[in-house]
């Protein structure tokens, strides 16, 4: 096969033209000597082949380059994101050190560089984000927000390159920008960055609706503009004679969002009435931004009719991620409703680039939003043995959420995602006021703790000395820092409860001057059938199990060992049964004894049952080696009877170590706490991860399929019993394929 150059013609005149753009935005921010140092650190590195091409044959110069336009032009990054940005895979490959980017750069350069390299695993573009790599992101991201705002910039390059990555890259590409970079965009700011990344997913992923939609933008944009130009003309008119200066323009809406109304509204293209908005974006200085903005306010509702329900004040009260902009709904020409936004050029400037625009506009507003979400971040990191899986899903529920905002019985104002409850206000002013909530007074009026807060309400909290934290508060709380505070508290509960029940038991063994010997107690608590000693003596402090019966059953346990063990000494030599060579392997290793005694031959696990460690099965001898069946597999019976001659014995040996994937389908109430209800049993239960899901629901009944990993078939019959004690749960069972 033939090699390609490191650039072909056409690449080389591209990087060139994209490098001197580069230097272009960042030589005012550059320090003597940067650019040559990295000249020469380039050619140096190219040398050795670190930037060489990906499997889809993309450049990684040429990405780099593309990703560090997109930080500095579109995000607003300077010298120290971008450097380490271009530096970060030489040090990965081990081309150069931190030591010596640290002598040429400085150490603002090699910090950084460390907190990519912690998020490598993301980074490399080589799987999609999992729960495990993106507790390694939040991480850095809790260090250092830039780390995040170079990966969306990163994403951004990769998704625009698109055309060129293999179907299950673009695929698995897309759906990671959909679910985890779009959000991160929209909560850092990047409105513009959002929706593209946003438009594109959807064009991956679903190309017919992409293009359809596409089409009739394309189709209705001759009228769309000439009506634009209509309602535009008269107001540009009235905002001359008030002596602004201004710029407007109509913006149509995305392709993703249009797509959603359509999903939403279940209306056809033709109904949606608001397919676009009209901008007036004001160069006015930051004392008069406030006033300016509701003067043009009042001039657009005087020459057309406002919607008052469509009201939306984010000048006043700017969004937590720092947007700031009025927006309103008028009556337009034809008795169309427009919308209309009116912000300032830096409201502008900071709606298109986020914090990073904040960095240049220090001292004005708005940074403190960012301070509490990145507090909340770092809480829930802080967390003892927070399950990244539930962290992944509660960082998440934060990134999209529209806000409400209400008010403290002194007038603070207190920003909370839309949805949330009295005990998630009660969390946002301190976990202890959170944890100790019994009710609220919603102005003036006695509420319980799960009343959904509406804007403006003034809310003051009602606590009890005796009140804790209980596990169905998590089925409506909305705000991850009440998530993570709750799950905290009852974790912390639990140890003290087993700290009691511990205490509790030994003083019992006392009393009745019994010694317990460790060995034997947790015999015991596994012939009960515990997975954990934390549920056998949560159990206890719970009353499920009498301490005094435990010591019976216990005693009963040692005294049949003891008997046990005499039989074993009185039997006769003649009984001794030597074992094979492979019987004693298959006694340390997780494999199938196939007709008594052969082990390490080949076999595989059928796929039309699935077997797991601790089922009953068979061998089949068909002509692709060995097959192991369960004994109730659906084809066992016709093989029995049709091919009995191809039939061995098999048995498991050893332990269930390695993994087995089965699939569970669980029926049950359709509501949309059960799915978090069921992976949250599984994402506690050790031995079993969850590797996939699929969700249909019908006539108010909830259907899913939850594919995991589990070691053995008593793991798989602990976790089926938990999951039937889900509330709404009606029947789990196992699904042969």
């Amino acid at each position: 096969m033939e090699t390609l150059p490191f650039f072909t013609p056409e690449e080389k005149k591209e990087f060139f033209t994209k490098y001197r753009l580069l230097l272009r935005n960042l030589y005012s921010f550059l320090e003597k000597d940067d650019i040559s140092k990295m000249k020469n650190l380039m050619k140096q590195v190219v040398a050795k082949e670190c930037y060489g091409r990906d499997k889809n044959g993309i450049n990684g110069l040429l990405r780099n380059i593309d990703t560090a336009l997109i930080a500095t032009t579109e995000i607003g990054l300077k010298r120290t994101s971008v450097l380490a940005l271009l530096l970060y895979r030489p040090v990965y490959k081990g081309v150069i050190t931190n030591e010596e980017v640290k002598e040429l750069f400085g150490e603002d350069i090699t910090l950084m560089i460390q907190r990519l390299l912690r998020t490598s695993d993301l980074y490399a573009r080589n799987t999609a984000v999992n729960s495990e790599n993106f507790h390694h992101l939040l991480l850095s991201f809790a260090e250092d927000v830039r780390v995040i705002l170079i990966m969306i910039a990163d994403r951004l390059c990769m998704m625009r390159l698109g055309k060129k990555l293999s179907e299950d890259d673009r695929i698995r590409l897309a759906t990671e920008a959909a679910y985890l970079y779009a959000p991160l965009s929209h909560r850092m700011g990047l409105y513009k960055i959002k929706s593209e990344l946003e438009d594109l997913s959807l064009k991956y992923i679903d190309r017919k609706q992409f293009d359809y939609i596409k089409q009739k933008l394309n189709e209705t944009k001759r009228s769309r503009d000439a009506y634009i130009a209509r309602f535009i003309a008269p107001l540009k008119e009235k905002l001359e004679q008030a002596g602004f200066k201004f710029e407007i323009k109509g913006r149509t809406k995305s392709i993703h969002s249009i797509n959603n109304k359509l999903k939403k509204q279940k209306v056809d293209f033709e109904n949606i009435y608001d397919l676009f908005a009209i901008r007036v974006v004001l160069d006015t200085p930051l004392e008069k931004e406030r006033s300016d903005c509701w003067q043009v306010y009042s001039i657009v509702t005087d020459m057309y009719q406002p919607n008052p329900k469509r009201l939306k004040d984010w000048i006043s009260i700017p969004k937590s991620n720092g947007y700031e902009s009025l927006h309103i709904t008028v009556m337009g020409p034809e008795n169309k409703w427009v919308e209309v936004q009116i912000r300032t050029k830096r409201m502008d400037e900071i709606a298109e680039k986020g914090l990073a625009a904040h960095w240049r506009y220090k001292g004005v507003k708005a940074e403190k939003g960012l301070d509490e979400f990145m507090n909340t971040v770092r809480a829930a990191l802080e967390a003892k043995d927070s399950n990244p899986l539930d962290l992944m899903k509660d960082f998440r529920m934060d990134l999209y959420k529209d806000e409400i905002y209400v008010f403290t019985p002194t007038g603070e104002l207190i920003k909370l995602a839309k949805g949330a409850t009295v005990l998630d206000f009660a969390f946002a002013i301190h976990s202890q006021l959170g944890c100790k909530c019994v009710s609220a007074k919603v102005n003036g009026k006695n509420v319980p703790i799960k009343y959904e807060l509406n804007n403006g309400d003034t809310v003051s909290i009602v606590t009890s000395p005796t009140q804790s934290p209980k596990r169905d508060w998590l089925n409506f709380v909305v705000t991850s820092k009440a998530r993570v505070r709750i799950k905290q508290a009852l974790r912390e509960e639990m140890a003290k409860m087993v700290d009691f029940a511990k205490e509790m038991l030994q003083r019992r063994f006392k009393n009745r001057k019994i010694d317990m010997e460790e060995a034997s107690l947790m015999r015991y608590i596994k012939k009960k059938g515990y997975k954990t000693v934390t549920d056998f003596y949560v159990d206890i402090a719970e009353e499920r199990l009498d301490p005094n019966v435990i010591i019976d059953e216990y005693l009963d346990l040692i005294r049949k060992e003891t008997e046990q063990q005499e039989h074993l000494v009185a039997r006769s030599a003649e009984e001794f049964v030597t074992t094979t060579e492979a019987e004693e392997i298959a006694t340390n290793k997780d494999v199938l004894v196939i007709d008594k005694n052969l082990t390490g031959i080949e076999y595989k696990l059928a796929k039309c049952c699935n077997p797991i460690y601790g089922d009953e099965v068979f061998g089949f001898v068909s002509t692709q080696g060995i097959k192991i069946h369960r004994m109730d597999c659906p084809n066992a019976q016709e093989m029995f009877s049709r091919f009995g001659y191809r039939i061995i014995r098999a048995k498991w040996s050893g332990k269930g170590d390695n993994g087995y994937i089965v699939t569970l389908r669980v029926v049950g109430r359709d509501d949309i706490a059960i799915v978090t209800n069921i992976t949250s049993v599984i994402g506690k239960e050790t031995n079993v991860s969850l590797r996939s899901l699929h969700i249909d629901s019908v006539d108010g009944l909830f259907q899913g399929n939850f594919t995991v990993q589990v070691r053995d078939t008593t793991t798989l019959n602990q976790l089926t019993k938990k999951l039937k004690t889900v509330k709404g749960v009606k029947n789990v069972e196992r699904l042969n394929t």
